[in-house]
């Protein structure tokens, strides 16, 4: 345990992804295409990187930069791909799911109804980046008792 604070301080998210990208100018124009990000700002270097930039996607803070190894920053083609998966809500997943292959994003997982009670798809965008795109089923959440029954179900049919 800790004595510190876990309350989120005013006016705070409780975590913003910060993505390091081989062109995060290209990054930028990307995520407005695919996920309707608005873009709020960039901060150029003395090279012209960017060593910091930030956007909203969902009314979320989402912050950039551009690849810069001499400081540590690598993105994921740097580092041979990536573990992390960007969770993203969505009204339509197949829309937003078109959305983003037509913006340049590459299928990972084509949109499917879920055990978990979520449509759900992955995409892989042109910087490394995966994103996971979900939205509620029409029968709404589900308890940890039905989620783990209907895990089970697809397990023993081959579907998980």
């Amino acid at each position: 345990m800790t004595d510190r604070p876990t309350a989120v301080p005013d006016g705070a998210t409780a975590v913003i992804p910060h993505l390091v990208c081989a062109d995060a100018s290209a990054a930028l124009a990307f995520y407005a295409a695919a996920f309707d990000a608005v873009e709020e700002m960039r901060m150029p270097g003395p090279d012209g990187k960017l060593i910091h930039a930030m956007t909203r996607i969902n009314g979320a803070p989402v912050m950039l930069m551009d690849e810069n190894p001499e400081w540590g920053a690598r993105g994921p083609a740097l580092l041979g791909g990536t573990p992390v998966s960007i969770h993203l809500p969505v009204v339509d997943v197949d829309g937003a799911f078109a959305q983003a292959i037509a913006a340049g994003a590459t299928a990972v997982m084509e949109p499917a109804d879920q055990f978990w009670g979520d449509r759900y798809g992955v995409v892989q965008d042109p910087f490394g980046h995966q994103w996971s795109l979900s939205q509620p089923l029409a029968d709404g959440p589900r308890t940890p008792e039905q989620m783990q029954a209907a895990f089970e179900r697809a397990m023993s049919e081959g579907q998980a």
